[in-house]
């Protein structure tokens, strides 16, 4: 099985910015552009060269080094074919289901709009790791800024079709805000009172939150689990669909 190479890094404010690496072609990709400074930096303490930068959405803090890295590097740009006349220096669109090779992994692209109306997903098979910018953070998913909670449920619930080993990375260190508003949701949840303790020790030694996982999510993300009883009777909800239990968090964390 190859061997994936991953550098997560912090950015900006709250944002991380991932290096990913495949050693036997020497190829590296970077998960968007949020800033220049510390991607040149990850890339130095590495020792990689960049080739390509993965965009997952057209916000400003995840395109912003686009040009700047693209001078300097000559990379190549893949991002959503939805979005692409709003990311910068874009050279090749992708859209749901398409796939192509990174070195030795193939990387496969999931629409999952609802942050932004076309933003994708990277998921890569071989490595067990997907990339999700801004539609699943740990412990919570996107504002819904382009989107409906319909699409974002759909979003959502595609990534829980991904094998719960699957590792994820996200775009923003939100764990702590949304570990205080998950225990508001799910308090009774001993895997999340756990899981809230854990980012609060990671948080206090200076030490990231992500990656994730599929299954760690499942069993504490209160945005994926509509489906739980304890949920929907704290709710009051407990006839209603799953669109309408996850429209009803949505709303309670946009007020938070």
């Amino acid at each position: 099985m190859p061997r994936l190479e991953i550098e997560q890094f912090p950015c900006r404010s709250d944002n991380y910015g991932v290096l990913i690496h495949d050693p036997e072609s020497g190829l590296t990709a970077s998960i968007d552009a949020p800033e220049e400074a510390p991607i040149r930096m990850a890339l130095k303490r590495r020792g990689w060269t960049l080739d390509f930068i993965f965009t997952t959405h057209h916000h400003p803090d995840h395109v912003e080094a686009n040009l700047s890295v693209k001078q300097k590097f000559g990379v190549t740009i893949i991002g959503p074919e939805a979005e692409k006349a709003m990311i910068p220096g874009i050279d090749r669109t992708v859209s749901d289901g398409d796939r192509f090779d990174f070195g030795r992994f193939e990387v496969q692209v999931i629409s999952t709009p609802g942050h932004t109306a076309g933003e994708i997903s990277y998921y890569l098979p071989q490595a067990k790791v997907a990339f999700t910018g801004d539609t699943l953070f740990a412990l919570g998913c996107g504002r819904l800024f382009e989107g409906t909670p319909a699409t974002m449920f759909r979003s959502l619930s595609r990534l829980l079709e991904l094998p719960g080993d699957t590792a994820v990375y996200c775009g923003h260190e939100y764990s702590e805000s949304n570990a205080r508003f998950a225990l508001t949701i799910d308090p009774e949840n001993p895997a999340l009172k756990e899981r809230a303790k854990e980012i609060i020790r990671l948080r206090e030694a200076g030490r990231p939150t992500l990656p994730t996982s599929i299954a760690l999510e499942m069993a504490t993300n209160p945005f994926l689990r509509w489906h739980d009883p304890r949920i929907r009777v704290r709710l009051g909800m407990q006839g209603a669909r799953d669109e309408e239990v996850f429209a009803e968090i949505r709303k309670r964390k946009d007020h938070f």
